[in-house]
């Protein structure tokens, strides 16, 4: 499992696209992974023939694990896995065990880091079948059926990081119904075994007179079922760690404005029939992006970062403008690079870019990083406003609610009018009450007289 550059550190294999047997080459597209960042598809880095998967899709795998072995001798093709005693290829240039120490992460393209240790391969008989102990062998086979006094047979099969996860959940393995290949027990079905109220392992499950949790994974739950367990990982997980991150580390402060959209509205029913606007996604979120960008040009001690390593505060000359995305994988804010640069036109293709990569989940980790101030759209989901948490690294975030038509006095009498309310959070350490106001009030009144997007561009 490679390191896709982001500095993970576990990743979910959410497909295969190849199985034992299948020819690969050199570039060639073989699995997509999810990380803590986005879905990832991830190249071979060999030509040759798939030999084994170490891994079924819906497993959690560190980074530097073993996660495919692959025949790059050129010869036969080995059997097909019922029959692992004997399998008919070429002593195999790659092992498919991992290094139990020492393993560094292995980089897309690159193969794995040459062992300090050569091992001497063995001369083979013309014509005579190679032994199992000759081929790359699954990697629980050798050192998980010895204890230094000879095989011990009874003893169930896992990986190392998965003896460790089950050492420190207090799970014997030895309780534990393995579902993956060949009997190896997997880090969900240790978290399955950790599950509150345990129950006797039992060949099949059965109803039992109290409901009992279901399994971490299991997509299908029992009618009369209480409860329902869902593990943490991928985007959610690593959402859960920055936002505890960020509200426990940066001081938040909520302001709030409501103010009158009426013109706004207008205006954005005025650019669908713009020629220049043609063919382009117009709606309030780009005329609300927009307002934000003029907004911190006129107040730039918005868009800054706090550096507790270096006691600095780093303000940034350039706008790197998230987007929060619900998509099926959670919450993801993806931002548009340099948006302060960029034309109305421009803008509008750059958000139709970004959520139509969100919602098809194709959006890439690099997309997600060096955002510098973050919009948020709650209205959406039909709320007036919320207290958003700031994006770990950014100074301020807004949130958008629902746009209303509500009774408003507008020129002295009482009339319907688009309303909405905008929630703006920010870091305390940057920005004070004064410079936090301001800039609230400059996106409202922007957007209460959208005639200043010119002027103030």
């Amino acid at each position: 499992m490679p390191d896709v550059g982001e500095g993970l550190t576990e990743a979910e294999i959410l497909k295969w696209y190849v199985q034992p047997g299948d020819t690969v080459t050199d570039g060639q597209v073989v699995i997509e992974v999810e990380t803590a960042k986005a879905a990832v598809e991830l190249p071979i880095p060999f030509d040759g023939t798939v030999h084994e998967i170490l891994f079924p899709e819906g497993t959690t795998v560190d980074v530097g694990q073993v996660i495919i072995s692959v025949n790059v001798g050129g010869g036969a093709e080995p059997e097909a896995p019922a029959a692992p005693a004997v399998a008919a290829a070429p002593v195999q240039e790659t092992v498919a065990e991992p290094e139990p120490e020492g393993r560094q992460p292995v980089l897309v393209g690159y193969g794995v880091a040459a062992s300090s240790t050569k091992r001497r391969a063995r001369k083979a008989t013309p014509g005579a079948p190679v032994q199992a102990a000759e081929v790359a062998a699954p990697a629980p086979v050798v050192p998980e059926q010895l204890n230094g006094h000879g095989p011990v047979t009874g003893r169930p099969l896992a990986k190392p990081p998965v003896r460790k996860l089950a050492k420190d959940l207090g799970v014997d393995l030895a309780t534990v119904t393995p579902t993956g290949p060949d009997g190896i027990i997997t880090r969900e079905d240790v978290h399955a075994a950790a599950a509150p109220a345990p129950a006797p392992v039992v060949e099949a499950p059965a109803p039992v007179a109290a409901p009992v949790a279901a399994p971490a994974a299991a997509t299908a739950v029992a009618s009369d079922a209480r409860e329902t367990r869902v593990p943490i990982k991928g985007v959610r997980k690593a959402t859960a760690a920055a936002m505890v991150g960020s509200a426990f580390t940066a001081p938040h402060v909520t302001e709030f404005v409501t103010f009158d959209i009426t013109r706004t509205m207008k205006l954005v029913e005025e650019l669908k029939s713009d020629k220049d606007m043609a063919g382009l996604r117009v709606n309030p979120l780009l005329l609300i992006a927009k307002a934000v960008l003029v907004a911190v040009k006129r107040n730039p001690e918005i868009n800054a970062a706090w550096d507790e390593a270096a006691q600095e505060i780093v303000l940034k000359h350039y706008v790197n403008l998230g987007i929060a995305a619900a998509t099926p994988r959670g919450l993801i804010v993806p931002n548009i690079k340099d948006a302060h640069a960029q034309t109305l036109p421009e803008l509008s293709q750059s958000l139709s870019e970004l959520v139509a990569t969100a919602r098809e989940g194709k959006t890439t980790p690099a997309a997600m990083q060096g955002g510098t101030f973050t919009i948020t759209n709650v209205g959406v989901f039909g709320v007036d406003t919320g207290t958003p948490i700031l994006n770990p690294g950014e100074s301020a975030i807004l949130a958008v609610g629902a746009i209303k038509l509500q009774p408003w006095v507008h020129k002295g009498k009482v009339k319907p009018r688009q309303v909405t309310t905008l929630a703006l959070s920010f870091d305390h350490r940057l920005v004070d009450g004064e410079l936090g106001s301001k800039f609230l009030a400059d996106v409202a009144a922007i957007l209460e007289n959208p005639k200043r997007l010119i002027t103030w561009a």
